[in-house]
């Protein structure tokens, strides 16, 4: 394995030990000018043992492959992909949408 793919194995390894399927962790590479950008894609199921409580397992991941780039002098940066069927396909993200569908929820109940 070259000093380059390290990255790749380190977050494979990292996210496959925490979630439930990991069968269904999939990572994707690309360097271009900007550095590394590695795409990670998980079960639904899953999403939210990657993201954790205000994201704080997401930036602990990211904080992590910083240092595993700066040791091979890439930057490495991390998208995580939303799985099909995620919470922004449903309608409810805690958005502004769901705030809206409340409010009207809530007049519909005062008018009664």
């Amino acid at each position: 394995m070259t000093a380059m793919e390290q990255d790749q194995a380190f977050l494979e390894y990292v996210i496959k030990a925490l979630v439930d399927n990991p069968d269904a962790v999939k990572v994707s590479r690309k360097v271009d000018e900007m550095g590394v950008l590695l795409t990670l894609d998980v079960s639904r199921e899953d999403m939210g043992k990657i993201i954790g409580k205000s994201g704080n397992t997401a930036k602990a991941v990211r904080t992590l492959l910083r240092v595993v780039g700066m040791k091979n002098d890439a930057r490495v940066n991390l998208k995580i992909n939303e799985p099909e069927g995620g919470l922004r396909d449903t309608g409810y993200a805690g958005g502004s949408s769901a705030a809206a569908d409340l409010d009207a929820a809530m007049d519909e109940l005062k008018e009664e």
